[in-house]
């Protein structure tokens, strides 16, 4: 699982409601933390409405304090200032977790007007989901307001029937095993008007066969699920299952905010050199209408 956690922070009280999920995962899986600021060059003086850190020796205390605060001494917190002023934040960390520090999992606030915000939904994400295969938990602040509070109970695992994804599959069972969490397995059969893409097009020439094709995949969706769900009971996690109809994104959503889940997770296509992730996506566009933490899972596409 996951067992090197990089947490990149700005200065401002919005990024750190990335904290309580890195303190609560490395509890759980006995991992280590890596707190990280990049000096940003011709910094603006505030962000978020607050004083930007440009100083390293300030950042460095900010970044202690932290690692202090949030973390339980058991937990190896180290913190890094990258004290080279650099002209875009983004590519500096994707830099950092290709090569220093080799994180497996990256946790970034998206609240709020620019800073990271901006970054995950331009650079950043596109950057390591492409480039990389680095997970990121995207985490926005609660809308109860309370940032110190993380846990997983129930986690949100949709399946596609898809064997790319069955790495994002195989990832939710090792989490929802080590924090004892519940997994909710949901699969969407899409209907014939929230086709995307090529199958969209086809849809408008060959409604019949479309339509056909589609009522023939949800009734082999129910052995595709109890199939999964028997790979949950064997891994000793609760779940139960659930099979609709619809837009895949809008229903994730949706079923993520009913049941008030604690975590949704996604597969990702890793395509270098295109932005298939932010074109036309479930992910990205579970991430635009969900205010639930999302951890992406890159899956490359392309045989090795």
């Amino acid at each position: 699982m996951f067992k090197h956690i990089l947490v990149p922070l700005d200065g401002s009280n919005l990024a750190e409601s990335a904290l309580p999920a890195a303190a609560y995962l490395a509890g759980k899986l006995h991992s280590r933390v890596t707190l990280l600021h990049v000096i940003e060059e011709n910094a603006p003086a505030e962000i978020h409405g607050e004083r930007h850190l440009t100083d390293p020796d300030e950042a460095q205390r900010y970044l202690k304090d932290l690692a202090g605060s949030h973390f339980q001494p058991g937990i190896k917190v180290e913190t890094h200032v990258h004290r080279e002023e650099v002209q875009n934040v983004a590519r500096s960390i994707v830099s950092h977790s290709q090569s220093e520090f080799a994180p497996d999992l990256i946790i970034l606030s998206a609240h709020g007007q620019g800073g990271l915000r901006d970054i995950f939904m331009g650079n950043i994400a596109q950057q390591v989901l492409t480039l990389g295969q680095i997970p990121i938990l995207l985490i926005d602040v609660p809308e109860d307001g309370c940032r110190d509070c993380f846990e997983l109970k129930t986690i949100l695992l949709p399946i596609d029937g898809n064997p790319q994804h069955e790495q994002a599959f195989s990832s939710g069972v090792d989490l929802a095993k080590s924090c004892k969490a519940g997994v909710i397995l949901l699969m969407v059969i899409p209907t014939l008007t929230s086709l995307k893409g090529e199958k969209a097009a086809t849809s408008i020439f060959l409604p019949g066969a479309v339509s056909l094709a589609l009522e023939q995949a949800e009734e082999e969706a129910g052995s595709y699920v109890e199939e999964h769900m028997l790979q949950l009971k064997k891994a000793g996690v609760n779940g139960t299952s659930v099979i609709v109809r619809g837009d895949p994104a809008v229903q994730i959503a949706d079923a993520a905010q009913t049941a008030n889940l604690d975590l949704i997770i996604l597969g990702t296509h890793r395509k270098s050199g295109s932005d298939a992730f932010w074109s036309a996506s479930v992910a990205s566009k579970v991430s635009r209408i969900s205010q639930k933490p999302i951890l992406f899972i890159p899956v490359n596409i392309f045989p090795s």
